[in-house]
């Protein structure tokens, strides 16, 4: 061969017209044909020429995984699901036909087979794998259903480099090893750190507390600000002098998280000192209110100074001095002081009084929605059930415009699930579906049977007034994947075909017995799917339960 393998490539590149090979060729022959005989020569020389290569070590075997294996049908659906996944889900926008969602389910029947303490089977792993990689929200059950299988095939595939990050490559070896552990800590990847810290934070919150101080100066303000806020699981009166130095900080970030974390414990000395504030800004006393007939009336009510400066200790207990656009300065940081107050405060201020009793008292001066949100907002910080069942009141009469003062799915989220359930079901037999979606998100899977009852009425009466399904869409796919599938009987009237109303919108029943037919095969399939998650149990097919827990507003 006459020319250079990089000869043969510009050439081919740039046409034989512009670069004729520089083959010795006879003048009949073909400059194209010569020079794809020469790349076929050249390629077989380039191959025999190769000297063999040291075959390199082979990785060391995986560490045995002695979970039980999925049962049989259980292996089956999740191949199902996993290949669902990868051919788009089912749906892409549009109408969503009666079939089921299972992209949607496959969360939930990553969650109940963790539950059950499986192990993947491992021809699935790479499906399994991939399906965490594209949605971070299947990573956690993904990768523990995975198991040790899943960090050794990471080490040899790049695109599953982040189950070592989520998974914390060594953290289970080096538990017992505080050694292993500083070394993680101080040569992991950030995310490998975090993840660290936080599992760490489970088990041995005094360990994770000591690993985050031997670092804290070194290390970089946004790195600062993540590994604080996972102080947030385990939060006790421990981590108190870690945070009150935390608030020196160069960061303002920092400061205000570790200032917010410190409010949350009732006991800290930030929480005295704001109490102090607060409580110079808020006294019992005389206020007008209306009497009978709407005449003006003095009483016993709230008088509120709000604070006319921030000073710099304020500052330093995380009040941020600038309000935003269109929020007055005292009123900003007034509501500051009041939200960072441990509850019991206002108990003692006002004279033993229950947080029901001081919500009804009147507040002078139009301070009633500073003060009522800024105990919403402490409310939820605190964790207090009685505060927040105070604040929320029973659901508004049908009459009265839904606008309660704060968050009420915030609010909601603190009491316990049963209570939750009750007055998220009262609230939508009064007024519907359409101010419900946040609500719905905070309570339990399954929903309780008033609960799913409730929703399933209410979409019957927004039917029925002749709406399209796709106005209720976001709540459609909560009750798909929240409702209990031993309501799917309560669903099956629904499924037919309305007759056309003369004053409703066209084809509308059609649509509404297409979604409700949809609900129903997925409450099947789900009672389907956790049945074979467990087959020793006696339960009827639409029977088992789903997994526990708040249910997601993504839809």
């Amino acid at each position: 061969m006459n020319a250079s393998w990089a000869d043969l490539v510009g050439s081919a590149l740039l046409g034989t017209d512009r670069r004729p090979p520089p083959l010795s060729a006879g003048p009949r022959t073909d400059p194209a044909t010569a020079l794809l005989d020469a790349a076929a020569i050249g390629t077989v020389s380039r191959r025999a020429g190769l000297r063999p290569a040291m075959a390199r070590e082979r990785p060391a075997p995986a560490a045995p995984d002695v979970r039980p294996m999925l049962p049989a049908a259980a292996r089956r659906r999740l191949g199902l699901l996993l290949a669902d996944r990868s051919a788009g889900g089912g749906s892409s926008g549009g109408r969503r036909g009666t079939a089921p969602n299972l992209a949607e389910l496959l969360p939930q029947w990553l969650a109940a087979a963790r539950r059950h303490g499986y192990a993947a089977p491992p021809a699935l792993l790479p499906d399994l794998l991939d399906a965490a990689r594209a949605r971070t929200d299947l990573r956690t059950d993904a990768l523990a259903l995975a198991g040790p299988r899943a960090l050794w095939l990471a080490e040899l595939n790049p695109e599953w480099k982040f189950a070592l990050r989520a998974g914390v490559r060594g953290l289970e070896p080096a538990a017992g090893d505080p050694a292993a552990v500083q070394r993680l800590w101080e040569e992991g990847l950030f995310a490998e750190r975090v993840a660290l810290l936080a599992r760490l934070r489970g088990h041995d919150a005094k360990a994770a507390l000591a690993l985050l101080r031997s670092t804290w100066t070194s290390e970089r303000a946004e790195d600062r600000l993540m590994f604080l806020d996972s102080l947030r699981e385990g939060l006790s009166p421990a981590d108190e002098p870690f945070l009150e130095q935390a608030l020196t900080d160069r960061s303002r970030n920092v400061r205000a998280t570790a200032a917010e974390l410190l409010s949350a414990l009732p006991g800290s000395a930030l929480a005295a000192r704001m109490a102090e504030r607060a409580r110079s800004c808020v006294s019992v006393g005389h206020v007008e209110g209306e009497g009978d007939g709407g005449a003006k009336a003095a009483g016993v009510g709230i008088v509120v100074e709000a604070p006319y400066e921030c000073d710099a200790a304020m500052e330093r207990d995380g009040v941020a001095a600038h309000p935003p656009n269109g929020r007055g300065e005292r009123a900003w940081w007034f509501g500051q002081l009041v939200d960072a107050t441990p509850l019991a405060t206002w108990t003692a201020r006002f004279g033993g009084r229950g947080p029901e009793q001081i919500i009804a008292l009147p507040v002078g001066d139009d301070w009633q929605p500073d003060l009522h949100a800024a105990w919403c907002r402490a409310a939820v910080r605190q964790r207090d059930p009685a505060w927040a069942r105070a604040l929320l009141g029973p659901p508004p009469a049908p009459a009265s415009p839904v606008a309660a003062v704060g968050d009420p799915a915030k609010l909601l989220s603190v009491l316990p699930g049963d209570e939750r359930a009750e007055w998220v079901a009262r609230f939508i037999a009064t007024h519907g579906l359409s101010e419900a979606f946040q609500m719905l998100g905070v309570c339990d899977v399954p929903w309780a049977g008033p609960l799913g009852r409730a929703v399933v009425d209410a979409l019957d009466i927004a039917r029925d007034a002749g709406s399209y399904p796709w106005s209720f869409s976001g709540v459609m796919g909560l009750a798909e994947r929240c409702l209990d599938p031993a309501e799917a009987d309560q669903v099956t009237v629904l499924t037919a075909v309305p007759e056309e109303q003369a004053d409703g919108s066209p084809g509308a029943g059609g649509y509404w017995a297409e979604a409700f037919q949809r609900l129903f095969g997925t409450l099947r399939l789900r009672a389907t799917m956790l049945a074979e998650l467990n087959p020793q149990s006696p339960a009827s097919p639409a029977g088992p339960a789903s997994p526990a827990g708040p249910a997601s507003p993504a839809s």
